[in-house]
């Protein structure tokens, strides 16, 4: 169950699988983009056929109960594959504060552009745990009307990049918020592109509760004015998951790690979505690093 002061429990249900592509989970959720240039930052493929699947098909969903996407058809396209890498760092600012970064190259198994992403759950090791409500929230709508540098202070939780295929890079920003629903998640924003997409923070559900998982962040990459064949994915994408604030005169950490450092291998997952249909699962493991 979820704890008061953050998310640390485990729990989750069943729930349809999204291979109808539509008409599933509780409760809906909408995002932006801005055109083609978006589309090809926006389009996170991942997935190496069979990596971390399913004993029989696709993975399943590991967070059924939330957003839901709006309906599009599958397009033809090239399969993907991917290769996650994973960091688990001290973030300096309490005993057991770390920073949790998700690195992930794709390319199209034929060469050339890999196809676009619908959706993306990330997946953390039972062994961390996170504060959201102990941080400030930016408002989506304060992002929209004044840009990031409107935000709160403190309420930044995650930097990274996007690497636009052949060539191009991006700053890729995160901010802890609440959504209108109440649910708490977060925002990741690509500021030099006008990219706006919401996350939310789901419990896994029994299976990926056995494969060593509790918490996930569920993001949705809405349908846009691009045609979804013509979506193009990301050569790179790296994103870190983590900060660190004072409250009250006491050190507060976004994500904690109960694993000492060195004691085991903890693992991340990056379940994907793809425009084609296609449903991969690509997994890695890091060990905590201890503080320098």
């Amino acid at each position: 169950m979820r704890r008061e002061n953050g998310l640390g429990g485990s729990g989750g249900g069943a729930g349809n699988h999204p291979g109808g592509n539509g008409g599933r989970r509780g409760r809906g959720r909408a995002g932006t983009t801005a055109g083609a240039t978006v589309a090809l930052l926006l389009a996170l493929t991942a997935g190496a056929p069979g990596t971390g699947a399913a004993a029989h098909g696709p993975p399943p969903d590991p967070a059924p109960g939330g957003p839901v996407r709006p309906y599009e058809p599958d397009v033809p396209g090239p399969r993907n594959v991917d290769a996650l890498g994973a960091t688990i760092v001290p973030d300096g600012g309490t005993a057991r504060g770390v920073r949790v970064a998700f690195d992930r190259t794709s390319r199209a198994e034929t060469g050339g552009v890999p196809a676009g992403a619908r959706r993306f759950v990330f997946l953390f090791d039972r062994s961390l745990a996170f504060r959201p409500e102990a941080f400030p929230v930016c408002a989506r709508s304060l992002i929209e009307e004044k840009g990031v540098t409107a935000c709160p202070d403190g309420s930044q939780v995650g930097r990274g990049t996007a690497h636009a295929y052949p060539e191009g890079t991006a700053e890729v920003l995160a901010f802890n918020t609440r959504h209108d629903s109440g649910a708490r998640g977060a925002l990741v924003v690509i500021p030099a592109t006008g990219t706006l997409l919401e996350l939310t923070w789901e419990r896994v559900t029994p299976y990926y509760e056995r494969r060593g998982y509790r918490w996930a962040l569920d993001e949705i990459l809405p349908p846009s004015a691009v045609p979804p064949q013509e979506r193009a994915g990301t050569a790179r994408f790296r994103l870190e998951w983590g900060a660190r604030r004072e409250a009250g005169g006491v050190a507060v950490s976004f994500a904690e790690s109960s694993a000492r450092p060195g004691e085991r291998r903890q693992r991340i997952g990056l379940w994907s979505w793809f425009v084609t249909g296609q449903i991969a699962l690509p997994e890695t493991t890091a060990v905590r690093r201890p503080v320098p």
